[in-house]
């Protein structure tokens, strides 16, 4: 804490001295919780200092109020290096910041990790100010680190500039709570409210401006890092200067910060765990490269198929000395997490060629312009990650599909999604010779075209390349062990009436002799589509639902970790696939109201019961996640939303109300509740079952069997994998002996 740092003993802090501005600043962060500054510009010297300490600082609940002027653009850096300070300075051009962002070192990638971290936690509060009028800047350099009744004042002279901080004659001053001199009290006193006047904007001669531009760069730049992932860095960091075994005085010495850019250039690639990839991931690449660098690797969801892949560009990287890649994945969401894993390998010059990145278009055509003078250069590795929407655009797919046909790798995530009309009009001219395609369900429903096409592309059509079952996942412990509860669901009398109607309609359309129905036509996709929605929509289901929320509150005495997947409304999504024109998954008003209803019910549980909506509109989804992992939310409840490659490990019950039998769907939604984490030893799946029992005097009774099943073989999967397997030979006995059917 505060009280027990050892401070300089005259309060002064000099550059380049035992006790320098970097060492009060690291200092007081780790020992603080509460931390005010105000600086003159906001400079990349002040990102490298605040770096080290900002994640523990974080990490022990800090809160920050930071107050900086109004230099923000080039324009602003230029009029003061023309005299104003008579220095040149270092300050942030947030008008290019993503541009920026590449020149970043290790440590200043880490401060604005941090800092996103704070805005998206709401624990800084930034006020970006100048004088009223036309003339000056505002120039303080102060600031108060706080720990309950402890404080630690500070002002100086010294600018936070690399000169400022590390090279010039100029020295900060601190003021310390304990000091029984009343001038020094006073000081710190007056310095807090100086402080708070600011910051409630009470100050006439002050203009305040909206801090909205910079908190949205560093929101869209730097999102989704969990504090381990921060203090993990936190601790990188410190022991790549004691490796350099130099202060960071020299290391932002000119010399050094030129030393320091060479460095990063020739890092290398690495697999980002020490242990190295999983036997499993080498057999993967072992398959995929005897296969003619083709492969279609089937992995149950949770078992590292990002890893598996980027695995694969590692060794062409070892062999060949760059790596080349196009990504694609189904949605944004995605691309952040590929851009994640990429970056964990240390893989650089990352273009998203997407909606969200309007200058998509100039990268590529420089890497196409420096491809053409220099092909196999190093320094012109790439990865592009896309969304198939975006990729099957005239403009989008000229542009990616002309790199090298035999250096680029092509890997597909959700590979099903390579059948997609609007994919396989283009398939064939996709030219990439390597390929890899990844999911958890290859195949797509009721379409063979498309997976055989799928298969040809891939060089799959034996067989998957590489397959891990999520047998052999559970089995060797990469997946948690999980209990398995299916409730039958009955309809009532309308819905009953309502659905046998549909059920003969359809029964004209089918053909009981091969168990098929007559060629596909929009009259089939209509009744199937009317029988799927009386089943989404059972009203029974609520009072199920309600049941199962009451027995686990009875058990544990809240709800903490609780995954609910809600009907969908007027649009049940028959075949599941994640790909549209407008790469959003969308709802419609029926649907929006299911989930009003389920989530009213999780809140009649109790009155202390959290409850949060997670859809594709939801604001703050990294916060409604990191909320629901520790604890503070209780239920999430949910469409699609978390079909999208969200991850939710610390999720330990799922209760799936969606009766979809599509079984990509609930592969994925297993998946999800499936993920490991350290305080979680088994997790619960409650699964809820509409199998209407039809007349068997009725026509439409042997297709109403075969229908069921094909839904059951989900439930036999489920069942067969999970620690009490006999409770559902149990549950469905009725309706299996009704039918004549087996799930064993």
């Amino acid at each position: 804490m505060l009280k027990d740092v050892k401070w300089a003993a005259d309060g002064t802090y000099r550059p380049g001295e035992t006790y320098s501005p970097e060492r009060f600043f690291n200092d007081g962060l780790k020992n603080s919780r509460n931390f005010d500054l105000q600086l003159g510009y906001f400079s990349s010297a002040t990102i490298s200092v605040l770096a080290e300490g900002f994640a523990t600082f974080i990490s022990q609940g800090g809160q920050m109020r930071l107050i900086i002027n109004q230099i923000v653009s080039k324009e602003d850096k230029e009029t003061i290096t023309k005299g104003l300070l008579g220095d040149v300075i270092d300050c942030v051009d947030l008008t290019n910041f993503c541009e920026l962002k590449k020149t970043f070192d290790e440590y200043q990638e880490q401060f604005f990790r941090c800092l996103a971290y704070m805005i998206a936690q709401k624990r800084i509060e930034i006020k970006i100010i100048k004088p009223k009028g036309d003339k000056g800047i505002a120039h303080t350099k102060s600031g108060q680190f706080r720990d309950n009744d402890t404080i630690t004042s500070f002002t100086g002279s010294a600018n936070f500039t690399i000169s400022g901080l590390f090279n010039n004659i100029e020295e900060i001053k601190i003021d310390r709570s304990d000091s029984p001199d009343p001038m020094t009290q006073n000081r710190i006193v007056s310095q807090r409210k100086s402080f708070d006047d600011i910051m409630g904007e009470r100050l006439d001669y002050i203009e305040y401006l909206s801090p909205e531009k910079l908190e949205a760069v560093v929101s869209t730049c730097y999102h989704d890092a969990s504090i381990e992932e921060l203090l993990d860095v936190e601790k990188q960091l410190e022991t790549i200067r004691r490796y350099r075994g130099k202060s960071r005085n020299a290391a932002f010495d000119k010399s050094l910060i030129a030393m320091r850019t060479d460095e990063l250039a020739r890092r290398e690639p690495h697999f980002p765990f020490s242990s190295g990839p999983r036997d499993y991931q080498k057999r993967a690449f072992e398959n995929w490269k005897n296969n003619q660098q083709k492969g279609l690797f089937s992995m149950a969801t949770g078992t590292g198929k990002t890893l598996t892949a980027l695995n694969c560009l590692l060794e062409i990287y070892k062999r060949k000395g760059y790596y080349k890649a196009i990504i694609l994945v189904p949605t944004q969401t995605l691309v952040e997490q590929w851009v994640q894993e990429c970056k964990k390998f240390d893989f650089r010059n990352i273009i998203l060629a997407y909606s969200k990145n309007s200058k998509w278009k100039d990268e590529i055509d420089l890497l196409h312009l420096r491809e053409d003078f220099n092909p196999t250069n190093k320094a012109d590795s790439f990865i592009i990650i896309s969304t198939y929407a975006s990729f099957v655009r005239n403009n989008v797919f000229e542009s990616l599909n002309t790199f090298s046909k035999k250096q680029t790798l092509f890997i597909a995530d959700e590979a099903h999604n390579m059948g997609a009309k609007r994919v396989l009009d283009r398939i064939d001219s996709i030219k990439y010779l390597r390929r890899i395609g990844l999911s958890a369900t290859p195949n797509r429903q009721f379409d063979e075209i498309g997976n055989n096409k799928i298969k040809e592309f891939f060089g799959s059509t034996e067989g998957y390349t590489f397959e891990y079952s999520m047998r052999e996942a559970i089995d060797n412990d990469f997946l948690c062990r999980y209990y398995y509860y299916p409730h039958v669901v009955n309809l009532n009398d309308t819905e009953m009436t309502e659905y046998i109607k549909v059920s003969k309609q359809l029964c004209k359309l089918y053909n009981a002799d091969n168990d098929t129905f007559t060629e596909s036509d929009d009259i089939l996709m209509a009744l199937l589509l009317k029988r799927k929605r009386i089943i989404h929509k059972a009203s029974q289901k609520k009072k199920v639902f309600e049941d199962i929320l009451k027995m686990r509150y009875q058990e544990k005495g809240n709800l903490k970790y609780t995954l609910v997947y809600v009907p969908e409304g007027n649009r049940p999504d028959y075949n599941a696939d994640i790909f549209d024109s407008s790469d959003v998954l969308t709802t419609d008003s029926e649907s929006e109201h299911l989930i009003d209803e389920y989530t009213q019910i999780v809140c009649g549980i109790s009155p202390t019961t959290t409850v949060r909506q997670f859809t594709s509109n939801s604001v703050e989804r990294s916060k409604i996640l990191e909320d629901f992992a520790d604890g503070r939310l209780e239920v999430l409840t949910s469409m699609k939303c978390l079909d999208e490659g969200v991850d939710v490990p610390r999720s330990e019950m799922a209760i799936f109300c969606a009766s979809t039998g599509n079984p990509r769907q609930f592969v994925q939604r297993r998946g999800r509740i499936l993920r490991k984490h350290k305080d979680k030893y088994r997790a619960i799946i409650h699964d809820l079952i509409v199998a209407p029992c039809v007349g068997i005097d009725e026509g439409n009774y042997k297709m109403e069997r075969n229908l069921l099943a094909t839904e059951l073989r989900r439930v036999r999967d489920f069942a067969s994998l999970s620690e009490n397997a006999d409770f559902t030979y149990k549950a469905l006995g009725s309706i299996t002996d009704y039918y004549n059917l087996s799930i064993l």
